[in-house]
């Protein structure tokens, strides 16, 4: 399958096959990640670098260029940990495309933050990227945005990228409790025990509707 390209200066298209090696190389990994890589990965290619040399948009301090990685997978499953091996390798931000067949989806991750956390698409769900922006910096923020009202359901105002994903983790984790309050309504055998946790219940889905506005 051939890699998947975007409307992207020429001079920003790269097409560089990395063998899996270089990474073990760089992120130090055990023989059961390397086992990972093998099971889960069939080529990753270096398919585009964003930066001041090929696209005319300068860099910050923070993030100087962000890469795109073509991965073509042996099973439609995104493989997480393979993920974070490579992200710890690689300095830069990198927006991943997933191939498996006839599929695909995209993913990043907010690498400049202590606190790492992935986003993903849907399967076979086509994002609309803007490479266009003040920074490459302002590029990458403007992509996480784009995970973050896809798959959270946020609506995006004139707030801090920061604000945006305290949002989305605030959301995720009452995601998390709405989920184990409906198992514990479905499996409780009490009345008065599945009536407390359904007021629970509204309250969190209200909050949750709150922090979508």
């Amino acid at each position: 399958m051939a890699v998947k390209t975007f409307n992207l200066p020429q001079k920003a298209f790269v097409n560089k096959f990395i063998p899996k090696s270089k990474f073990f190389e760089k992120a130090k990994v055990n023989s059961k990640i390397q086992q990972e890589f093998t099971d889960a990965i069939v080529r990753i290619t270096w398919a585009y670098k964003l930066a001041e040399n090929t696209i005319n948009i300068s860099g910050t301090d923070s993030m100087e260029e962000l890469q795109i990685f073509n991965m073509q997978l042996k099973q439609k499953e995104i493989p997480k940990n393979v993920l974070k091996v490579i992200d710890k390798a690689i300095p830069s931000a990198i927006l991943y495309t997933f191939e498996f067949e006839n599929n695909f989806a995209y993913g990043i991750t907010t690498k400049e933050n202590a606190e790492q956390r992935y986003f993903f698409s849907d399967w076979n769900k086509e994002l609309n990227f803007d490479f266009t922006g003040n920074t490459i910096e302002h590029i990458y923020q403007k992509i996480i945005k784009l995970f973050i009202q896809d798959k959270a359901g946020i609506t995006i105002k004139n707030e801090s990228f920061e604000t945006i994903l305290e949002k989305e983790r605030q959301l995720a984790n009452l995601e998390r409790e709405i989920a184990s309050l409906q198992n514990k309504i479905r499996t409780e055998k009490q009345f008065n025990k599945q009536v407390a946790y359904n007021k629970i219940l509204r309250n969190k889905l209200k909050e949750k509707e709150f922090l979508k506005k």
